[in-house]
């Protein structure tokens, strides 16, 4: 019997709306009483209105029924302020979401897409991990996907948002991305659920303990904790708008030119640092009011907050801040903060981001606890990220820049290509205190503790004086100059201004020194 024109298109009608929910009635019934958004709802909060083009809606696996459609992932792209970017997002209607043949099939080509195109991707990850029935084809594609990712790195952004309970390889991918933003109370990562631990080694825990947002953002694996599903996909918008589409381009310029003369506010910031040594600040008091419209986009926030990564702008153009934050842990670098460093300095380094560096640490935390992390190899891949990165960089040293606390934070040793400092600024070998101990030891020996306390302090105001002060850098070259606070943010714009320019020509090469 043959079959007509109209026909054939309400064929086509029927196939594309139970495409939409292949889980029918009941999956979304299951959805609601869970509370959370459908696949496609997810997407619209990433995507400008109407801008989303779904691809590969009618893939199934072989021998599955209507509720098979998209094999458990909606995949395709749309423009994100303007821009266009690929996304996919699990679908927990078919199989929970788990990964099956057809479903990793459709990922990875969106991700080849992605490079061909030269897109950013984001992924939306709801999904309970591999498909066990589907065996060693489920692990297979979860490599097919891996294997995409390192096609990706330093060509495109790639985020990745977890919602919902997300185990196995639905961590694993993730984990290779740029970017992983999650949601209070709703996302949870683990290489292996709380209930398999249980049965398989009797562990009992938690999936709030073993996984949860907050945890997983302290332990350094998530980068942002949004309040909800809209703030998360807001976040990502924002973040998307500080970073290029490709390697191969530069982020966008947004209001550039703004407030090209001194301002009130400049000038409130000769009175910004304390005059004690050991007065603790807020470093987000004057990253505010050092780029463009007061705003910072930050990274990592919960990890490591005794140092401050995020994205701001100077006149207009993206670049890349590492801050001390000396209201915890009076800005000391320890090993995770070294490795937070490490890791945003490579990403602003793959995408033509400028780094700008903000210095105020009394130096590297010792102990037995760092040692036994690893600190001094993960310290000098922080070390190393910076030499390495050949995006413009610019240091200003504030305050306290003791030790080898100073090498790191971006010295001109290191290569970077100006830097300036406060008169506030104290760059030596280790702080007054530190050095009255060491250096006043035989003038101290028999003296009366009252005599030995002010032969100290007579030596702690001489060091502070004469030797820990931005001149004897300045005097060696080590500091390009010496600068009123007031003049910081324009002497940002002119100096990023000269660098836009920049470029270093190496040797090809494979490295062997990895990151972390």
């Amino acid at each position: 019997m043959s079959q007509t024109t109209a026909s054939k298109l309400a064929d086509l009608r029927e196939k594309l709306e139970a495409a939409k929910e292949p889980g029918g009635e009941k999956a979304i019934a299951k959805r609601a009483a869970k509370g959370i958004c459908s696949p496609r709802e997810r997407l619209n909060m990433l995507f400008d209105p109407g801008t989303f083009v779904e691809i590969g809606a009618l893939v199934k696996a072989p021998g599955a029924g209507e509720s098979g459609y998209g094999d458990g992932v909606v995949t395709g792209h749309g423009l994100v302020n303007g821009r266009p970017v690929a996304a996919f997002s699990h679908d927990q209607s078919v199989m929970g979401g788990s990964v099956g043949e057809m479903f990793g099939r459709k990922v990875s080509a969106l991700m080849e897409f992605a490079g061909k195109t030269g897109c950013p991707m984001v992924g939306i990850n709801d999904s309970a991990g591999a498909r066990i029935q589907d065996a060693v084809t489920s692990l297979a594609w979860y490599a097919e996907m891996g294997r995409r990712n390192e096609l990706l790195s330093g060509l495109t952004p790639q985020v990745s948002i977890i919602l919902g309970k997300c185990a196995g390889g639905a961590v694993y991918t993730p984990a290779n991305t740029d970017i992983l933003v999650g949601v209070e109370d709703k996302s949870y990562m683990f290489v292996t659920g709380p209930d398999i631990l249980k049965a398989v080694n009797g562990e009992d825990t938690s999936a709030e303990d073993l996984g949860s947002a907050h945890n997983q953002a302290r332990w350094g694996n998530i980068h942002h904790v949004a309040k909800d599903e809209k703030a998360a996909f807001d976040w990502v918008r924002e973040y998307l708008e500080y970073m290029p589409s490709t390697c191969h381009e530069e982020p966008p310029v947004i209001n550039p030119g703004l407030e090209p003369e001194v301002t009130e506010s400049d000038l409130a910031l000769n009175e910004f640092m304390p005059d004690s040594d050991n007065a603790g600040y807020d470093m987000k008091d004057l990253i505010i009011r050092l780029f463009d419209d007061g705003a910072f986009h930050e990274i990592g926030e919960l990890f490591a907050p005794n140092l401050l990564t995020g994205f701001a702008r100077v006149d207009g153009h993206s670049v890349g801040i590492v801050a001390n934050q000396p209201s915890v842990m009076a800005g000391t670098l320890d090993t995770d903060a070294s490795e937070k460093a490490t890791r945003f300095v490579r990403i602003c380094n793959a995408f033509n981001i400028p780094l700008v560096f903000l210095v105020d640490t009394p130096g590297i935390l010792p102990g037995v606890v760092e040692e036994s992390k690893g600190t001094i190899r993960r310290s000098g891949k922080f070390l190393y990220a910076y030499v390495e990165a050949d995006v413009p960089k610019i240091t200003v040293v504030l305050r306290k820049a003791y030790g080898g606390a100073y090498a790191v934070m971006g010295c001109k040793q290191l290569g970077a290509d100006l830097n300036f400092a406060w008169p506030t600024a104290k760059i030596a070998v280790m702080g007054a205190e530190s050095a009255a101990v060491l250096l006043t030891r035989r003038q101290t020996e028999g003296l009366s503790a009252a005599d030995a306390d002010k032969v100290r302090r007579d030596f702690i105001d001489f060091y502070n004086v004469m030797m820990a002060n931005p001149y004897l850098a300045a005097e060696k070259g080590y500091i390009d100059a010496v600068i009123e606070p007031s003049e910081t943010r324009l002497q940002l714009r002119k100096a990023l201004a000269q660098l836009r320019d920049k470029r270093i020509i190496r040797n090809p090469r494979k490295h062997y020194l990895m990151p972390i």
